[in-house]
Formats: structure tokens, sequence, C-alpha cells
């Protein structure tokens, strides 16, 4: 038998539910557009392609040629579509049903558009779970693609992994193809004709081989460098062409590749992903630790002996390390457990359509890519989320006040809600409002972000980025750069967590500070009460119409005075449509740092929301509105981003006994 390689060639196109339209199109200007014009031309070049749902809708309505060619290329066997999680969740983290139901959802948006059912899946992120397998079987896939790594972790060897093996699950059985670290490290950073070389390498006399490659196709013209290198200098081009000139390569669809061979055996893999993701998902010291003890064992040589009992975390840690994605996850649970129990005929498409986008990986975790830390991820999810909640409590109503564990944290959170509006207080010793979700608007006004060392804080000293190579370019992996100046000021972690109304005690001309620790009122599921010092609070939330009532009553034998810090996410952020309105002027933009004096109100009045929020004040407060920046990476290098508009208020406490109250109210339309 000749000697020969069937190259096994994917890529994963994908962008967040919610993402703006025009990072979209730039995306497909420079990745996507291109990258099917110059396949187009190529025939005989066999490849699998995977989109999301909701990207395959943008560019079905905005980008039709270009999807016109795909489904040419569909048509006459050159391209093979690979099916997946609809809205791109994280298969592992949501329920059995929802798993079903995402992968038909997408399966039936491929057949319309394209006539093609697909028979293999793309897993998001590449997160195995055993528990899966039955879910995938049950919707029809019969294929899906891992990393070697997570082969190499159920001790298989790398020489061993040139084709496809078979797991089972409950009796359901599910093959598995073996992405190649090698290649995902390769292609498109090495040089074509390198690249060429290496996969000729990779044939064995006598016996069947597969090279098997699949991931982002973003690194084909979005990630820094690679438009110019991949379309500019034509490296896929010339790529393609040296695959077909080769008599070793051939490039083949993964149902072909099974079909013509055997499965290899069975194999069970551990709850895994790729090997990046262990590092990620780790908490930053953990993480240190890791990355210490893989330099050292690349260092004594030992590194690839040892890889498969290397590994760190898995990607369900990052519910654990943010509480915020932890909080959104387990919302979205509850909500889905509401949708599943209502009649058939009330669980419509509409309804579903929100339940999956509020499922969307994006915003539950952060690895290269900005993911939790960007606000208008997060705030995708809570759109639908919020929106989700609205139209379920129109069938299903609740209780207006209830208490549970929402996220099991060991924490009661109280529930307060009408038609309007909802306000979520975690019971603790801050009693903070952890949640402020209006209806109206479908957004959560609580969807902020506290700020925390990340593990990559490290590499803010380096004044070079990481050289390339290969002879090629630089992975977004090896890159090291700064989109905006970091100051050793904002990485500082935060000392309590973002809420709103954390309260501070005062004296009034010396002395420390002191953070009541509150408890709740035996006879009052909303009434909270503390005493610090010799002064003894009590805060109270309610809801009238579309408007938190939040109301002190502060006792003191001496003056002094009380601080209430809230953090309201806003869509506008520091952007030109957000402002801060003080009776008929505009003060400034939410992304300034004002102290306002003692007034009773101001508007904070934003043009993304299509709305406004008025914090009212009774008796005047002192009042300083400022931005909350986090910093975190991206593709692009490390970024400062705005999370929330912190609002400071601040009132004098005198002898006896004191009243406050505080109205935020959300006003629909323009302000």
């Amino acid at each position: 038998m000749t000697a020969s390689v069937s190259l096994l060639f994917g890529v994963h196109a994908h962008q967040p539910a919610g993402n703006f339209a025009s990072v979209v199109d730039d995306a497909h200007e420079k990745s996507y557009g291109p990258y099917l014009r110059t396949v187009h031309r190529y025939p005989a070049f066999r490849f699998a392609i995977h989109f999301s749902g909701w990207l395959l809708d943008h560019l079905l309505q905005h980008h039709p040629a270009d999807m016109e060619l795909l489904r040419e290329m569909v048509e006459r066997g050159q391209a093979e579509l690979f099916g997946g999680g609809d809205m791109e969740p994280v298969l592992a983290s949501i329920p059995y049903r929802d798993r079903v139901g995402q992968l038909q959802a997408l399966g039936d948006r491929l057949e319309r558009a394209f006539g093609q059912r697909p028979r293999g899946a793309w897993l998001t992120e590449r997160v195995w779970e055993a528990t899966v397998v039955p879910a995938l079987a049950d919707a029809g896939i019969e294929f899906v693609t891992v990393d070697d790594y997570h082969f190499v972790c159920a001790g298989q060897t790398l020489d061993s992994l040139t084709g496809h093996f078979t797991t089972e699950e409950d009796d359901r059985r599910l093959d598995l193809f073996p992405i190649s670290e090698q290649l995902r490290y390769r292609i498109p950073f090495s040089p074509a004709d390198e690249t060429v070389r290496y996969l000729e390498s990779l044939a064995v006399e006598g016996s069947p081989v597969a090279a098997i490659y699949f991931d982002d196709i973003e690194k084909f013209g979005i990630w820094p460098e690679t438009y110019d290198w991949v379309y500019g200098r034509k490296w896929l081009e010339h790529f393609i062409e040296g695959v077909l000139a080769s008599p070793i390569l051939s490039p083949e669809h993964f149902a072909t590749a099974r079909a013509a061979a055997p499965t290899r055996g069975i194999v069970y893999l551990p709850t895994t992903s790729y090997l990046e993701m262990g590092e990620w998902s780790l908490p930053s010291a953990r993480a240190d630790d890791y990355a210490a003890l893989i330099q050292t064992h690349k260092e004594q040589g030992t590194y690839d002996r040892f890889k498969p009992f290397l590994r760190g975390g898995i990607w369900r840690n990052f519910l654990s390390r943010y509480p915020e994605a932890n909080w959104m996850h387990k919302r979205m649970l509850g909500l889905s457990a509401r949708f599943a129990s209502l009649p058939e005929g009330k669980r419509t498409p509409e309804l579903q359509d929100l339940l999956y986008r509020s499922q969307a990986n994006d915003a539950y975790w952060h690895g290269l890519f900005g993911g939790i830390y960007l606000p208008h991820l997060r705030r995708a999810v809570w759109n639908a989320s919020v929106a989700l909640e609205r139209e379920l409590d129109k069938t299903t109503p609740r209780p207006s006040i209830e208490t549970r564990d929402a996220d099991h944290d060991g924490h009661a959170e109280v529930f307060v809600h009408n038609e309007s509006l909802q306000a979520v207080v975690r019971d603790d010793a801050d009693a903070a409002l952890v949640e402020l979700s209006s209806y109206a608007l479908s957004h959560n006004f609580g969807d902020t972000l506290t700020r925390r060392r990340e593990h990559y804080y490290r590499h803010l000293d380096r004044s070079e980025e990481a050289k390339a190579q290969h002879g090629g370019i630089a992975s977004a992996h090896d890159r090291v750069a700064f989109r905006h100046e970091i100051l050793p000021e904002d990485t500082v972690p935060d000392a309590r967590a973002r809420a709103s109304f954390l309260d501070t005690l005062l004296p009034d001309r010396s002395g420390a500070e002191v953070k009541p620790r509150y408890a709740r009122a035996a006879n009052d599921l909303c009434t909270w009460s503390a005493t610090a010092d010799g002064i003894s609070i009590e805060k109270r939330y309610a809801i009238e119409d579309a408007t938190l009532v939040v109301s002190y009553s502060v006792t003191s034998k001496a003056p002094a005075r009380l601080r209430t810090d809230i953090h309201l996410a806003m869509p506008s952020c520091d952007g030109f449509l957000g402002r801060i309105v003080r009776g008929s002027e505009v003060a400034g933009g939410f992304g300034q740092s004002m102290l306002h004096g003692s007034i009773s109100e101001i508007v904070l009045d934003d043009g993304v929301l299509g709305g406004a929020l008025a914090i009212n004040t009774v008796p005047a407060a002192v009042m300083h509105t400022s931005p909350v920046h986090s910093v975190s990476q991206s593709e692009a290098g490390f970024e400062k981003i705005m999370q929330a508009l912190a609002v400071t208020l601040e009132w004098p406490i005198s002898s006896g006994t004191t009243h406050f109250t505080v109205r935020l109210a959300v006003r629909t339309g323009k302000s």
C-alpha cells in the first residue's frame, strides 16, 4: 500500500449572540468571506465547516452572496456541514432536554439553508464530559471532534491518534476524531510549504493515516497579523495548492473517512477541554502554580512525558471563580425548568429562542478572549433571561416575595417582584442588591463585575511581544500587547463584591470606617438590621410599580455619616449615549468622575438602553458618580473596560433617629 494521508480539515465560525453588528461584519470582511471565496476556487479541496446559529442567521441575511457560495460547495460535495448547539452553549452546562433541543435547532437551520443535515458536531470549546453523549446520539449526531489532548489524558499515545475512536454512555454510541494540537499551532502560523511538508511527514507505509485539524476560522484573518498573512500573502491559496499537488495528501470529509476505516477501538475520555483551558479555569494563585509546574517540566525536558498528568482545572471551575457567571447560570437553569414545565402548546419557538440565547457560552467564562469581562456579552444573556422570565410570569405566576438559595452559595436570596421590576437581595452580612431587572427594558441593572486578580497579570511588566515561531507569525496565545495604558491601581482587587446598597458607617470626625453586618428581620423577609459602634440601622427593600424603594432608619447617640455605594450596569458605559442629567442640564457622561454636591436627584439617561434610571433621595445626599473599570486580556491585548457606573450617596446622621429613602425609578423611552 502506498503511503498516504487523509487530510480532515475543518473550521469553526462563531460570534456571540448579541455581538455588535459592526464586529460581525468586520469578521466577515476579514475572515468568513475571503475564506469561502478562496476555497470555492478549489473544488477538489474538501473541508468541513461549522457555524453557530446566531452567526449563520446574520450571514444569511446580510451576506447572501457568500452563503450562496457555501450552498454551492455543499451541493457539489466539497463542504461538509457540522452541527452543534444552536446558540453555542457548553453542552455539559445545560440540561439534557436543552442539549437535544439546541442540537436539533441548528440541524434544522442547516437543513433549511443548505439542504444537508449534519452528522458531525462541533463541541463548544471542546468541553468534554461523558454525560453529553446520550444527547448527541439522541439528536442524530454520529461523531464529534475533540483534542488529541483528551485522548492522551486517557492513556493513548499520539502516534495512535490517526483515525477515529468510539465511546459510549448509557448504551449510546458516539465516534470521536482527535484534533491534532501540532496542526492547531502550525495552521495558519507556519509557512504554507512547511505545513504541507509536515503533513506529508505523517505518512506511514502500508497504514492509512488521518491528519485531523478543526479550529477557529477567525485564525484565518481576524487574529492579529493574520489577514495580510493568510490572504495578502496568500497563505491559504499556497496551502491548498500544496495539498492538492501532493501525491501523498488527500483532503477528505470526516464522514467519508469514518466510513472508509473501522474504529480504532473503544475509548473513555476524562472530563477536560483543550490544554490552555486547564490553566485559564484555575483560580489565579493556583494557575500561577500550574504554569510554574509546566515551565519546570519543559526546562527539565520531561514535559511531553508527563503532560497527560499535568492537568489543570475544568470548564465548570469558571462558575466557581466568577460568582457573576454562577448567578447567570443558576438563573438560566431555573428558567429552563420553568419553560420545560409549560404545557406543550405554550412552549413557543419564541420562548425557546430566548432560553437558548441565555445559554450562549461566551459570557460565562474567560480565557484568551474577553468573555465574562465584556459587558455586552453578559447583557445579551440577561436580555434573553429577563425577557423569558417576563413571559413565563404571564403564564405561570410566581409569589411576589420568595426566598431561596438560587445560586447554591450558602446564602439565600430574597426575590421581590411585580410585573415591572424584580429586585434580588442576598441574605448575607451586606444585605446588598445583586439584581435589579426591568421587564420593560429586558435589562438587569445589577449586571456588573467584581475586580479580582487574574493569572495573566504577571505579563503586565513584559515590554515586548513574544516572538513568532516556525518562521511565520505569532499566535494570539504568544502575544503580549496593550490596547490601553494600564496603571498599577487599575488591577487592585475589590475589597467587597460589587453590588448595590453596600453600606458603610463613617465617624463624624475621626475613627475608622465600619461596615455594618446585617441580619434579616424575623418578621419581614425584606428588612435587615445591624448594630455597629452604638449605631442601629434598619434597611428595607420594596417595589412600587417600576421603582425600587430602599429605606433606612438609623438611630445613633452621636453624629456620624452613612454612605451607600450603588453599582449600576448601563449599556452605554463610557459611550456618548450615556449621560448624567441634573434637573434640566447634562452634567456629563457615565465615564466621567463627578462630585455632584448635596442634591436630591440625578437621571442616568442611556440611548442604548432605550430608557433611563432616576435616582432620588430624601433627604438630599452628597452624590458622587464614577466609572468602574476592570483590566482583562483579549486577542488584541490588555484592555480597560468600564463595567459599571458607581453612585455613592452620603448623608449626615444626627443624634436620635434619622430616616433616609432612596428610589431607583425605571423610565422607558427618552427622559
